[in-house]
């Protein structure tokens, strides 16, 4: 059985995606969903999936290893940034090299960086006047938004196009493809 844990910030549609997409799959197991908001949407989603979950602070995450002791308890093959905005301390990237992935709402490496989240992506590639978008799966490293990229896929950006009309195109690529990547990437069958 593989493991894997998911790390989010905010309402966790992709967190729930990704553990739908799972729960029939007796390879893989969901085993914690990490969030350093203790009022984030995706907590109740994991509640309702039943999902332990971890809450945690920026002390815990980066300065009293909490997160990384844990971590390494749950042992996952496979971390899965979702909606996560915090930097990845160098303590677990180190004990989990080329096991943390991301997934970005744009084409990198444009539109990425610190700061480059959420709506203020899609506004930044509607302002661009590029005539495309899309997402990113990456590995993670020391520096927001520029490991190694694994996967992306691509919509077309219309000039009727909206920030809200752009999420939804993104999140759509987001649901069909994220699940999909890790599973290849835990080498299981879907």
């Amino acid at each position: 059985m593989k493991k894997i844990v998911i790390f989010a910030s905010g309402s966790g549609t992709n967190a729930q995606r990704i553990a739908e997409y799972f729960s029939a799959n007796d390879q893989v197991a969901l085993t914690r969903v990490y969030c350093n908001k203790s009022d984030a949407h995706v907590l109740t989603r994991a509640g309702y999936l039943g999902i332990p979950t971890m809450v945690f602070d920026k002390k815990d995450f980066y300065e009293a290893g909490v997160v990384l002791q844990k971590l390494l308890a749950d042992n996952p093959a496979l971390i899965v940034l979702a909606g996560f905005l915090w930097l990845i301390p160098s303590n677990i990237l180190d004990a989990f090299p080329g096991r943390i992935i991301n997934i970005h709402p744009a084409l990198l490496p444009k539109f990425g960086g610190k700061g480059m989240y959420g709506s203020r992506v899609h506004e930044a590639v509607i302002g661009s006047g590029d005539k495309e978008s899309g997402i990113s799966i990456h590995y993670v490293n020391e520096r927001y938004d520029e490991g190694d990229i694994i996967f992306q896929s691509k919509c077309r950006v219309i000039d009727s196009d909206t920030p809200d009309s752009l999420a939804a195109k993104i999140h759509a690529l987001e649901y069909e493809h994220y699940p999909k990547i890790i599973a290849r990437l835990l080498g299981v069958e879907t």
